[in-house]
């Protein structure tokens, strides 16, 4: 993709696409295209001012914060507000409503602060800005408002109560999800991407992982950190190339090789969180045995087997055997399929979609835990 005009990025007609998106299958419209790898660099001259891009953002629902009135709804980013940390910078909850700023419903809120120091910085800091500004859908996390001023650059998103997939997986003081959780999670994080990917100019996500899927009170998955989101190839091309980011053990192979990019890079990463949800085990541990420390490789002789007895082997064993033996060889396939090391062998996220939305109605060898009710004592 060539060097991004950012007249065109900040111009008037830069969000008039946007819509907002009822259904999981609504198509997005053709999203503005969004800054490059090497488009924004401290000193380039090109950095859009707070009047561009609040400009640019009109009518689209965001909102433009300032500093005082983020410190008022996080009470001065105190720390009992504090929610986690990641490559852009800290997160805090927060409250906002008409009190604080006029026209704005009254609502819970994740700020995230862009950490100068950081490993992502203002260019990554816009590229959500850009993507989530434009795009609506169940399946990714909603932008309420961003702030630029002067140095202080922030985000604002609805609060997504139960935090991310990664601390249900692995943290202990959590409950474990349950089989039917996990695969409803798996299908609304796949909606996501097949979301992203079947624009009418497709967005490549790059970083899809578990600390990135955050769940709603109902367990509904929505997509976070856009930062290194990036368009797809143009015309003919078949891939966008750049310089490799992500994370270890997510990031595809000949991504990782030649730094060629495409949406089936995505698709890869879904393979490997899909392995994760059904094992249970991180994508790569190093306080494990040296032959168990990759997870994909690790799995592969127990899934990619028609014997129960070794799939059961690899389940995550916090699900105490209550998950369908059917759907769960059907899942682990499908989880393979996706970890293809030919990128034209892995399937469409929409295909994954489609693939994983019956095993719900699979209920085979799922025993429904005994509740034992006491006799009345009138009786």
């Amino acid at each position: 993709m060539g060097k991004t005009s950012w007249s065109a990025l900040f111009g008037l007609g830069c969000f008039s696409s946007h819509r907002d998106h009822a259904s999981d299958d609504s198509r997005p419209a053709r999203p503005a295209p969004l800054p490059n790898d090497d488009g924004l660099k401290t000193g380039s001259g090109v950095t859009p001012s707070p009047d561009d891009l609040s400009l640019s953002l009109a009518g689209s629902g965001v909102e433009a914060f300032t500093v005082d009135e983020l410190r008022t709804a996080t009470r001065d980013f105190s720390t009992s507000n504090f929610v986690g940390e990641g490559g852009f910078g800290p997160v805090y909850k927060g409250y906002v409503d008409e009190q604080l700023k006029p026209g704005v419903r009254a609502q819970a809120v994740a700020v995230k602060l862009l950490d100068l120091e950081g490993s992502q910085g203002h260019k990554e800091w816009l590229v959500e800005v850009v993507l989530l500004g434009q795009l609506r859908h169940a399946h990714l996390v909603k932008l309420i408002g961003y702030c630029c001023e002067d140095e202080h650059r922030l985000l604002v998103y609805e609060f997504v109560a139960r935090g991310s997939l990664e601390k249900h997986l692995y943290k202990r003081y959590t409950a474990s999800l349950s089989w039917s959780t996990r695969l409803k999670i798996a299908i609304g994080a796949a909606k996501g991407l097949a979301f992203l990917h079947d624009a009418a100019k497709p967005i490549i996500y790059r970083d899809f992982k578990t600390s990135n899927i955050l769940l709603d009170s109902d367990y509904q998955a929505k997509l976070s950190d856009f930062g290194l989101a990036k368009d797809g190839p143009d015309g003919d091309e078949t891939h966008v190339s750049t310089r490799v980011m992500g994370t270890q053990g997510y990031a595809a192979p000949e991504y990782i090789m030649t730094g060629h990019l495409t949406t089936k890079s995505d698709v890869y990463s879904f393979g490997v969180v899909l392995l994760e949800l059904l094992t249970g085990r991180k994508v790569v541990d190093k306080n494990r045995p040296s032959r168990e420390q990759s997870l994909i490789e690790w799995a592969r002789p127990y899934f990619l087997h028609d014997s129960p007895r070794r799939l059961d082997r690899a389940i995550d064993r916090n699900l105490d055997g209550q998950y369908s033996a059917l759907a769960a060889q059907k899942a682990a396939t499908m989880a393979y399929r996706c970890l293809s090391v030919s990128p034209k062998s892995r399937p469409q996220m929409s295909a994954v979609v489609e693939a994983l939305e019956p095993l719900l109605a699979m209920d085979d060898g799922i025993v429904e835990p005994f509740v034992y009710t006491a006799p009345s004592e009138n009786k």
